[in-house]
């Protein structure tokens, strides 16, 4: 097992004889190892009836790692309380960013409602137009048809020196409601 890491980065060893006592203990040495199997290591303990005697060497070896623990802090105290104040600093900073990040969002939501309602608009007025257009296509025809047929009753009335105008504007009513539907 590697010795813990501390400010700067730098591996900062258990003293000689508290790391030598822990790693002499056979009780301390299974903890040591990168197979390490809790469940394995509790049944072991289990079979053995040793319990007792494995959970008070358990107990003085965690006070042991407490006071080394002490003893670290104390000894850098400075460096972990720069640490904690550069910690400060950047959760500031990512505040900052944070707020940031926001006014962006709604700057773009402003700037996207500004650009997709208006589209929107767009979009459905020019399916107005082409419905509108159509209707009135079909209103010019029918126009035409009514103008044909009132045409045509009065060369029908007219008699037969009208028949070659009104064969002519049957013709043309014929073709015209033929193209308008």
């Amino acid at each position: 097992m590697a010795p813990p890491e501390v400010a700067g980065g730098e591996r900062s060893p258990l003293p000689a004889t508290a790391l030598a006592e822990l790693l002499a203990d056979e009780c301390y040495a299974d903890f040591f190892r990168e197979d390490f199997d809790v469940k394995a290591y509790t049944s072991q303990s289990i079979h053995q009836a040793v319990i007792a005697e494995q959970l008070a060497k358990l107990a003085q070896g965690i006070s042991q790692l407490d006071k080394e623990l002490h003893l670290q802090v104390v000894a850098r105290h400075e460096d972990l309380l720069a640490q904690a104040t550069g910690i400060e600093s950047l959760e500031g900073v990512l505040q900052m960013m944070q707020t940031r990040i926001g006014a962006l969002q709604s700057t773009v939501d402003r700037i996207r409602a500004k650009i997709i309602d208006p589209y929107n608009k767009i979009v459905s007025r020019t399916a107005q137009l082409a419905k509108l257009q159509a209707a009135c296509d079909l209103l010019r025809r029918i126009i035409r048809i009514l103008h044909l047929s009132k045409r045509l009753q009065g060369q029908l009335q007219g008699g037969s020196r009208e028949i070659t105008k009104a064969a002519q504007s049957l013709n043309e009513l014929e073709l015209s409601e033929t193209f308008a539907w």
